[in-house]
């Protein structure tokens, strides 16, 4: 398994620039959320390896009113990360501002599955065109993103299988999971191939493994008898220093 960790939410007394180059020094892959708003050459400079960004940025996919926005600003991701090498581009069900959903629902219907469903199709063909592929994020709705519909693993497990795309997979967050489903040794080993790439960050909390509930080499070993052999990201803040939380990140899955 490779390992990245998230620029976003450690070393976050340092510019962006600068945490690239920590993390890419302390053996890392790198992982951004948005890319709209940075100097992608400026990062594509440091050398790091960039292992995800988000692949869009307006629209639902449960929306067929709005899916022509994620699949127009899809494309657009795709140009950005042709600069950084990415070859993962992250999606969530429904636009998120500021964590919550631009346009909350409270419950899911059979329009909103067919929706997602076409829609991941389009993208599919996109990401098989360039050569990326998209990954369908999972979210707890109890803490951090309200709102949002069809956002439980098992859901985004449902969607990859059902539009059944190579291009199309998981973005298994598990530190969402343990909130809103939990069993996460199960999830992983229901889960296999429809995985692109797992994220973790320990309950409650969100910083780096075992500083919270979920016992993570167990995760790790689930895992590797499952045969995963792509990138396990920490998406978590640092619960003190960051370096010895990326170490903490490194020894739960070594």
């Amino acid at each position: 398994m490779r390992l990245a960790v998230c620029a976003e939410m450690v070393f976050t007394d340092l510019p962006l620039l600068d945490r690239v180059r920590r993390i890419d020094g302390l053996g890392f892959d790198v992982e951004i959320w948005s890319w709209h708003d940075k100097d992608l050459d400026a990062l594509a400079a440091t050398g790091a390896r960039f292992s995800s960004m988000t692949g869009y940025l307006h629209g639902d996919l449960v929306d067929p009113d709005s899916a022509d926005d994620v699949v127009r600003t899809a494309a657009l991701s795709i140009k950005a990360a042709e600069t950084l090498g990415v070859a993962r581009l992250n999606l969530h069900t429904a636009e998120l501002v500021d964590g919550r959903a631009a346009r909350p629902r409270q419950r899911a219907t059979g329009q909103m599955w067919a929706s997602a469903l076409r829609t991941l199709e389009r993208i599919g063909d996109l990401g098989a065109a360039a050569g990326v592929t998209f990954c369908v994020e999972n979210l707890n709705t109890i803490v951090d993103h309200p709102g949002v519909p069809l956002a439980r693993a098992k859901d985004t497990l449902a969607l990859v299988e059902g539009v059944g795309h190579p291009n199309v997979k998981m973005m298994l967050d598990l530190y969402h999971a343990q909130i809103g489903e939990g069993n996460l040794v199960e999830l992983v080993r229901r889960c296999g191939d429809a995985i692109g790439e797992i994220q973790v960050a320990d309950v409650p909390g969100r910083c780096e493994p075992g500083t919270g509930e979920i016992h993570y080499p167990a995760v790790a070993q689930a895992l590797r008898d499952s045969g995963y052999d792509g990138t396990v990201c920490m998406e978590a803040y640092a619960a003190g220093d960051s370096v010895a939380a990326l170490e903490a990140f490194r020894v739960a899955f070594s």
